[in-house]
């Protein structure tokens, strides 16, 4: 397909040839909850523990004598009903990551990548570049755009000027080609690639 490749100032200055097997394929939302939840179990740190009644620090003494006080008999403190005692089936650290095979994952990037394309909020950049790191001028730049969610995907290494200018602005995040995945994709309202980041996504995923 031809999509218009346009400038920071909202200009046309070229066109691009994507290939359809990568931009338009059929997306299927299954495929996308699966990659999301494999890529957000996959952060879990899985550090979560809590003592159970055998590694709180208390008396292992008989709390008071079994019979004749009119109470429930009890032999520890260390007990979960009582407060200071152990959890009972509390988190305990765990591998909270889960498989999922190569084949669904790329499969779920272009349904990503396609999602935003059949949706108009894909768009071709042909430079993610800033004469200055200067915020104000790239927020300038996206309200001219209408953007207020915006993820950038540049080639391997961003340009410094722009990553400086755009780690300031709330919901503009910027990753470099190999670095992009469907969770970020989906969680932004706009796409923008740029020509050579476009290309770099269509050798991976083809």
């Amino acid at each position: 397909m031809q999509v218009p490749v346009l400038n920071l100032l909202g200009e046309q200055v070229d066109t691009i040839e994507l290939d359809d097997g990568v931009f338009a394929a059929p997306v299927r939302p299954d495929i996308l909850h699966r990659v999301v939840v494999w890529q957000l179990a996959k952060r879990r740190r899985g550090t979560a523990s809590t003592r159970t009644r055998g590694e709180v620090n208390r008396t292992k003494k008989k709390w008071y004598r079994q019979k004749g006080t009119g109470r429930a008999r009890h032999g520890s403190r260390n007990a979960p009903i009582f407060v200071g005692g152990g959890v009972a089936h509390g988190p305990k650290p765990r591998d909270w990551s889960i498989d999922l095979p190569k084949k669904v994952r790329r499969l779920g990037l272009k349904c990503a990548l396609s999602d935003r394309m059949r949706e108009g909020r894909l768009v071709v950049l042909d430079r993610a570049e800033l004469e200055q790191p200067k915020t104000r001028i790239l927020a300038e730049r996206l309200r001219a755009f209408g953007w207020e969610s915006v993820l950038f995907v540049t080639e391997d290494v961003p340009e410094r000027n722009f990553a400086l200018a755009a780690r300031n602005i709330p919901r503009v995040q910027v990753l470099p080609q190999i670095g992009a995945n469907v969770y970020d994709i989906l969680r932004h309202e706009h796409l923008v690639l740029t020509r050579e980041a476009a290309k770099q996504l269509e050798e991976r995923l083809r």
